[in-house]
């Protein structure tokens, strides 16, 4: 029956409450994206201890101190051209040719320069005490073995690097919290570091939930049971986990029982910082998680205003981090490269956690806005805009393989043709 014109729906409400109905709480509203994050960041404290490590092996990890050069770089005035190294003073359009005194290669070096003479220099050698400027030897005419013709009168400081304009004794050349790269490994190579202080890498046990998963090469396509799916998030997890410097523990597939659930995050909890799953996070009745982390700690489970992976839990497991992913293979992977990855950075020390962003135009109508922020995959194209996967099912992991990063749609938001559009490059965040 329904409610007479005017009077509040409240009222059959209260009604059913009077009969004794049960009304169940009403759910929380969803959290953003931003909330949800700092939130998670609250608890990352830096993890204590510091190892040394190899520079050569030091790729992608953190720096836990700062690093300072004892030396400057270049240690001397060098040549940045194979020439002649000269004296400036010495040349003019009626004076142009030189004596060649000597030959100066990198590695050695050389004796005064005497005047109106030349020295043969080859890129990086020391500049000779008296010579201001490099002639590069395109711009000069070797007359004999003895003499130089100069074609181009040079400046004062021409093709010479000056001692110290790379880095300065006692610099900070690299600093605390910052995740190495190729190039920062060279750059401290070149002030003498072959070994570095380094962050300690996390700690990360690893498991899936869920009856339905079986492991490649266990079962034959062929053999799958009605049901059954493959575990691909435990492959691109692990990897994840492994380009962001943690030590990874797979602890495989865990059961759907309670008992083994509980089981499982005990023994994780022993010498690890963090414990990730993915599935089992939602409140069906197969879904142990919850439970099994009350039991043995706290949670609190997160619905997050985000599409895909709306489901995340945080919470404690004894004394280890305990995170819990959807297990839909795409919003697990776009999880974990929002919320996961910062997480783990912070607990290394990393104090630049937010990726780098683009202004780019939508090449596509996105017209079924969403209440929630939506991640859509999308890959650049040579005209210099984005396409837009067919398919943004979060079940359709080929979106995050065809794809080379993420649109970050806000709610409610339609996307026209060429609207400019927030791109968060893969590059940028895997790894």
């Amino acid at each position: 029956m329904s409610a007479a014109p005017g009077r509040p729906q409240a009222s059959s409400h209260r009604s059913a409450q009077h009969e004794g109905t049960p009304v169940s709480a009403p759910r929380p509203p969803l959290k953003p994206l931003e909330q949800a994050l700092a939130e998670l960041l609250d608890f990352a404290v830096a993890l204590d201890g510091v190892e040394s490590v190899s520079t050569f092996e030091a790729d992608g990890r953190v720096l836990a101190q700062n690093l300072l050069s004892a030396l400057q770089v270049p240690p001397q005035d060098n040549s940045s051209m194979d020439g002649y190294a000269v004296r400036c003073a010495d040349l003019s359009p009626a004076q142009n040719l030189l004596s060649v005194t000597q030959r100066i290669a990198a590695g050695s070096s050389g004796t005064a320069l005497a005047p109106l003479s030349a020295a043969r220099i080859f890129t990086g050698a020391p500049i000779p005490e008296g010579a201001d400027a490099v002639v590069m030897q395109e711009d000069c005419d070797v007359v004999d073995d003895a003499q130089v013709r100069i074609k181009s009168l040079p400046a004062p400081g021409q093709w010479i690097r000056r001692a110290g304009e790379d880095i300065r004794r006692g610099a900070v050349v690299l600093q605390k919290g910052a995740r190495l790269t190729p190039a920062a490994l060279g750059l401290a190579a070149s002030i003498g570091m072959h070994v570095l202080p380094l962050a300690r890498r996390p700690r990360v046990a690893l498991f899936s939930t869920g009856d339905e998963l079986v492991m490649p090469g266990q079962v034959a396509p062929e053999a799958m049971k009605p049901g059954s799916i493959y575990n691909s998030n435990r492959f691109f997890l692990r990897t994840l986990l492994s380009r962001l410097g943690c030590q990874v523990s797979d602890l495989g597939i865990v059961p759907d029982r309670l008992d083994a659930t509980v089981q499982a995050l005990h023994g994780a909890a022993q010498g690890h910082d963090l414990i990730l799953t993915s599935g089992g996070v939602s409140v069906g009745e197969e879904d142990h998680i919850k439970p099994a982390v009350q039991a043995l700690g706290a949670l609190d489970l997160w619905q997050i205003a985000i599409k895909p992976g709306k489901p995340f839990a945080y919470g404690r497991v004894h004394n280890a981090h305990f995170i819990g992913l959807p297990g839909n293979p795409v919003s697990s992977f776009v999880t974990f490269l929002l919320l996961v990855r910062p997480f783990l950075l912070k607990l290394q020390g990393v104090t630049e956690l937010a990726p780098a962003t683009f202004a780019l135009p939508a090449h596509f109508t996105w017209a079924r806005a969403d209440k929630r922020r939506e991640f859509l995959r999308v890959r650049r194209n040579p005209a210099g805009g984005l396409d837009l996967f067919a398919n943004q099912s979060s079940g359709v992991l080929t979106s995050a393989v065809w794809a080379d990063g993420l649109l970050d749609n806000p709610p409610g938001q339609t996307i026209a043709q060429g609207d400019l559009v927030r791109f968060i490059p893969f590059s940028e965040v895997l790894g």
